[in-house]
């Protein structure tokens, strides 16, 4: 199968032929029908995770079609539509059991512990309990979309952030994730004020269902604006790009006893200075959101087909198999808007 592999982190990638996946006793093979290019990828190819193993195919959004089964399969077949949390939980660990696969003591995370999705095939283990069947109406390449930035972000607005209708939600950061959020966050009844310093992504946060935007860029102070434009702060605030400033930021714009959500990675800076003062004199509710679990996607997929939610909105660029080496490369300098999605992959 073609595959994009890099050999050392920070190396450019290269789309080559390597062996096609078998399926594991307790998984399946997807063939890959698309696959999104996201920041958390650019992160494992930049080596801010030194355990990912190298060679290494990355990419970890994805959908597609089950072409085989291991021995151990029994609830699912060839030929049938799937897509896939990013984090997989093994099925026997306490967190597991508990219903929190997304924090699994043994993850498996297909582009990360193991090669993902820029492939014509990928191998994905632990299948009964991690893959998500997809509505007939559910084309792939939305579908794909859903794995990472769209899940993780309804996860974090309805599980962890609680958005209720008629609250105030500040979405710090305007790519993929934050992008998601709004919308979610818009179909839940909140109004959203929409963060980033860049115009043309402010100007889709506000087709995206955004009342309000902040250019961070040319706001002296973020926070003050926001807690100015909400008569006094925002009930939930998610950090979706990851860097020490929005996270302040985030904290720092919430009112009396507000959640703020982490999403952003804050890959190289993970010790951001907090307002703790204000977290404890206002109460404040400090929260992770790190993906989804499969069983937890029926609610989300409800709402994409009633349209509540249309992330197939968020879908910018469509680009070959071929050209995602350049397109991983190119993340840290955020070009364009929406997600980008690898449609056209391999030989077929």
């Amino acid at each position: 199968m073609q595959a994009v592999v890099y050999r050392q982190f920070q190396t450019r990638p290269e789309v080559l032929v390597v062996p096609d996946p078998v399926p594991p006793a307790d998984g399946v093979v997807v063939q890959v029908g698309a696959t999104g290019v996201c920041r958390s990828d650019w992160h494992a190819w930049m080596g801010h995770d030194p355990s990912i193993p190298l060679p290494h195919v990355p990419g970890h959004e994805l959908a597609g079609t089950i072409v085989a089964v291991g021995p151990d399969i029994r609830g699912w077949h060839v030929g049938d539509r799937v897509t896939v949390p990013f984090v997989s939980g093994c099925g026997r660990c306490a967190e597991c059991r508990s219903g929190h696969q997304q924090v699994c003591e043994r993850q498996f995370l297909p582009g990360f512990t193991h090669w993902g999705s820029f492939a014509e095939y990928v191998a994905l283990r632990h299948a009964e309990g991690n893959l998500v069947r997809l509505p007939d109406s559910l084309d792939f390449v939305t579908a794909a979309s859903l794995g990472c930035r769209f899940a993780t972000s309804f996860r974090a607005m309805v599980q962890q952030g609680r958005v209720r209708a008629g609250e105030w939600v500040a979405v710090h950061g305007c790519g993929g994730v934050g992008l998601s959020a709004i919308m979610i966050a818009r179909a839940l009844g909140a109004g959203v004020i929409g963060v980033d310093i860049d115009d043309d992504k402010l100007g889709l946060a506000r087709d995206l269902g955004a009342d309000l935007t902040v250019n961070s860029r040319t706001t002296a102070d973020v926070a003050e604006a926001i807690r100015d434009l909400t008569s006094g702060g925002v009930h939930v605030s998610l950090d979706a790009l990851g860097h020490p400033e929005t996270c302040f930021n985030s904290v720092q714009s919430l009112r009396t006893r507000g959640r703020h959500v982490q999403v952003g990675l804050l890959a190289g800076q993970r010790h951001p200075a907090i307002p703790m003062d204000r977290v404890i004199a206002r109460e404040l509710e400090l929260y992770g959101s790190y993906g989804m679990a499969a069983h937890a996607y029926p609610e989300m997929l409800g709402m994409i087909e009633r349209g509540a939610l249309q992330p197939q909105r968020l879908i910018g660029r469509r680009i070959r198999l071929e050209d995602a080496p350049d397109a991983l490369a190119d993340m840290d300098r955020f070009l364009g808007t929406g997600v980008t999605v690898v449609d056209r992959i391999g030989r077929r």
